[in-house]
């Protein structure tokens, strides 16, 4: 790709390398039948070596300082005076990483990642940068209308990058850049879904919205691993609500969404879960709407869909649990919700998941079975779900209200009941890494003596 010619010395190729020659069929590419000699060097602007031989290598080395030609010697650090990086590829963006040839496996993984962080639409952005460079500069612009107008490239790279870049998107930028007007920037809002709490867990999609932020408002529950993606840049505010104790009002959540939205920022509204289960994006929803401000919705893994991940344990199964329904465990004033319909909790073949189930969970399992639910139905309690401090009680709804009220665990739960989930406590166990295991063995123990 660089245009060098390579001249490759190996007496006897392998098969693979035989086959990898035949099919690139580059004239550029020179394979020598012979070992390397200290003649190969001369007129070198790099050399290379494959071997697992240490005498080998340090000749090879020797030779290639006696030539004055940087050497790599392949996985062998301590011969390298250089080393190869992998690279994401959006060129003209290219990005580079190495681990100074200390860990290839690790620097490849990392590649990855990174990888799948980089729409190749940036590619397209990329290379319009490179073409409307000269006539950003032709125009004398003072710096400050530079940097205006390539910070809204950016801001619009970032939140489309998929889309095509057009010469009317940087004309308009442009405008914007250097238009005098006192009437500022039109912002928007996004309603983001952080998943249940394990950040792998977030989309892709989430991941870009959170890299162009300028605000983020986000929840109690929200982890610190989750918010690390944002844009450096971006102011963070805490707006969740805990309970029932002092929080932040829904009300002053939507006037904080448009205030900085109409002051043109991107407003990154970010909530445990998904967005659209139990999170009032409604209400939010409707006060940018009524402002006039441009909202969308990215949705999350939902905490119920996590749960069931992680117990390896499906929601439906065709011959028991033909529905799944969601249930939240407090109304408004923190009460169980007075019109649940417990004809439909006590239905057997349903999988039902409470939302919020903390302080109303044994009024709950009592009313479901008054309203018929068998006592030997499963009932499994997961906190902190898909966290590192994820914890499971497990029982039946007969028992489940006692367990959780003996265990005392602390942070956001979440209670599914059905047939489906027969088991579920037993298999998590045996996911956990070994000193876990044998500590959750130890609780099941006693809990039955």
């Amino acid at each position: 790709a660089a245009g060098a010619i390579v001249e490759l010395y190996a007496e006897h190729p392998s098969e693979e390398l035989r086959d990898v020659l035949a099919r690139l069929d580059d004239p550029n590419i020179i394979h020598f039948a012979r070992p390397w000699s200290i003649s190969i060097f001369k007129g070198a602007a790099l050399a290379i070596l494959a071997t697992e031989n240490d005498a080998e290598a340090q000749a090879f080395r020797c030779a290639a300082i006696d030539a004055g030609v940087p050497c790599n010697v392949v996985d062998r650090p301590a011969f390298c005076d250089f080393s190869f990086g992998g690279i994401v590829n959006r060129s003209p963006l290219v990005i580079g990483i190495s681990t100074d040839g200390a860990a290839p496996v690790f620097g490849q993984a990392i590649r990855t990642k990174i990888e799948a962080l980089l729409p190749q639409g940036l590619a397209r952005w990329a290379e319009a940068a490179q073409s409307w460079r000269p006539s950003i500069q032709a125009l004398s612009l003072s710096f400050q209308k530079r940097r205006a107008f390539w910070e809204r490239f950016t801001a619009l790279a970032l939140s489309k990058p998929n889309e095509i870049p057009r010469d009317e998107e940087r004309d308009q930028l442009l405008a914007e850049s250097v238009s005098t007007a006192s009437s500022p920037e039109k912002g928007s809002a996004v309603l983001v879904g952080a998943g249940p709490g394990d950040p792998e867990l977030m989309t892709l999609k989430a991941v870009r919205a959170l890299q162009s932020a300028d605000i983020v408002l986000y929840d109690d529950l929200v982890s610190r691993a989750v918010l690390d993606f944002a844009r450096r840049e971006a102011k963070t505010m805490l707006v969740g609500k805990t309970g029932h104790g002092p929080s932040c009002k829904q009300e002053d959540i939507n006037r904080l969404m448009v205030s900085f939205a109409q002051q043109g920022k991107r407003v990154i509204r970010l909530k445990s879960g998904d967005p659209m289960v139990f999170g009032r994006a409604t209400e939010e929803i409707e006060a940018c709407r009524a402002a006039g401000i441009p909202v969308e919705v990215i949705p999350g893994i939902t905490t119920a869909q996590g749960v069931a991940s992680r117990l390896l344990k499906s929601l439906t199964h065709r011959a028991i649990a033909r529905r799944v329904q969601f249930l939240t465990g407090h109304d408004n004033k923190g009460q169980l919700p007075p019109d649940i319909d417990w004809r439909a909790i006590a239905d057997d073949a349903a999988t039902t998941v409470v939302y919020m189930p903390a302080r109303t969970i044994r009024a709950l399992t009592d009313a479901a079975l008054a309203h018929g639910l068998p006592p030997t139905t499963p009932a499994i309690a997961v906190y902190n779900a898909t966290r590192a401090d994820e914890d499971v009680i497990e029982g039946t709804i007969a028992t489940l209200a006692d367990r959780m009220a003996e265990k005392e665990r602390t942070g956001p739960v979440i209670v599914l009941i059905g047939r489906a989930m027969e088991g579920a406590g037993s298999i998590w166990e045996t996911l956990l890494p070994t000193s876990q295991n044998d500590a959750a063995l130890q609780k099941r123990q006693s809990a039955s003596a």
